[in-house]
């Protein structure tokens, strides 16, 4: 063979091969390192791009998870407040039977009566006090919004959604609003009137505790007279999100019902007025009646509870799923790139030895100088 000292191509392809042991090697230490197959785009591009849609796919997924977990604890907070409800009903019914009876004398039932009345009481204060984060569930506000008509063109309130009713709302009501004295903006309801004093011009919340409702105003709020005009609440179902997409499907509706006295006797007024056995016997039929109402409205919460614990369980088992089918995307399967750093490394090691002696063969080429 020819001993050329120039250009020693042996040493440079051992130092090729020597180059791709090493780039080899580092691979595998970044990839047993990191736990990740994929460390950058230039590893897998399709896989990456794959893998972060699914990584989307998959937090969305646990979101919505927490959220049916959260709307079923929602769900129980109302049915518990029904249950009570409902053992008020029925003492209100044993009451009533006492009334109604000719054994009991007048005196008798104006006590009776006056046991029924701070039942009723209760009922209506129960329904009123239960909320979940400051929304209230059981008094027919659930999913309460504002409806407005002349008050959303007014300069200050930029939507209806700048009107916050989450607390207790009377649906059948027109709210009208006025602040044509300058400094000085009131609501009312027709029955309930509150006023705020000292207002400025500005972005500012209008905070009427008084009828449950705050108002939200912009920087377009700058004089007075601005926000005079009207608005009405109507209830809606609520929908819980359930999958990670913005599809009907991925949604479920919730409506839990209304628990006062005004609505009690199927959707009716409960008037219960145990002073007379005319009305101790009248009202055993209207607390037959809205006992079942109470029923029917926790069945239907019941049912959105089981129905909720079903959804939960099926995103439970696509989280699984997806992550398990993101992980072969994305994630390195050890033993098999330990197998590749293995082979690497002794590469490495063969390459430098083989590196050294091929540097070391010029050296035969003294001889010649003898």
């Amino acid at each position: 063979m020819g001993l050329r000292i120039a250009n020693n191509i042996a040493a440079m392809n051992a130092h090729r091969q020597l180059g791709v042991a090493d780039a080899g090697l580092s691979k595998s230490l970044e990839r047993l390192s990191s736990g990740y197959r994929i460390n950058r785009a230039a590893d897998d591009a399709a896989g990456l791009s794959i893998s972060s849609n699914m990584r989307a796919e998959i937090a969305s997924l646990n979101v919505a998870s927490r959220n049916t977990a959260q709307a079923s604890s929602m769900l129980q907070v109302a049915e518990g407040a029904m249950d009570q409800i409902n053992n008020m009903l029925t003492r209100l019914k044993e009451l009533a039977t006492q009334a109604a009876s000719a054994n009991v004398t007048t005196t008798d039932r104006q006590k009776i009566n006056s046991e029924a009345t701070k039942l009723t009481d209760e009922i209506d204060r129960i329904a009123d006090a239960t909320k979940y984060n400051g929304t209230a569930l059981i008094n027919g506000n659930f999913g309460a919004t504002a409806s407005t008509s002349t008050l959303v063109a007014s300069e200050g309130v930029a939507s209806a959604s700048s009107i916050d009713v989450s607390g207790v709302v009377d649906t059948s009501a027109t709210y009208t609003v006025s602040d044509a004295v300058g400094t000085v903006v009131s609501l009312t309801n027709g029955s309930i009137t509150q006023t705020l004093t000292g207002i400025s011009t500005g972005a500012q919340t209008l905070n009427f505790d008084a009828l449950g409702m705050k108002i939200t105003l912009d920087n377009a709020y700058d004089s007075s007279a601005e926000l005079s005009g009207t608005f009405t609440v109507t209830s809606s179902t609520q929908n819980i999100q359930v999958g990670k997409e913005n599809q009907n499907y991925n949604k479920v509706g919730l409506e839990i019902g209304d628990m006062q006295m005004s609505a009690l006797n199927d959707g009716s007024e409960l008037s219960i007025d145990l002073s007379t056995v005319s009305g101790a016997q009248a009202a055993l039929t209207d607390i037959d009646t809205a006992i079942s109402y109470v029923a029917e409205k926790r069945g239907a919460v019941g049912a959105y509870m089981n129905r909720l614990s079903y959804a939960a369980a099926n995103l439970a088992t696509n989280i699984e799923n997806a992550q398990a089918a993101e992980s072969v995307i994305r994630d390195v399967d050890m033993a098999a790139e330990m197998t590749t750093f293995t082979k690497n490394q002794i590469l490495l090691q063969a390459g430098t030895a083989m590196l050294a002696q091929a540097n070391m063969a010029p050296q035969q080429v003294l001889s010649l100088f003898g």
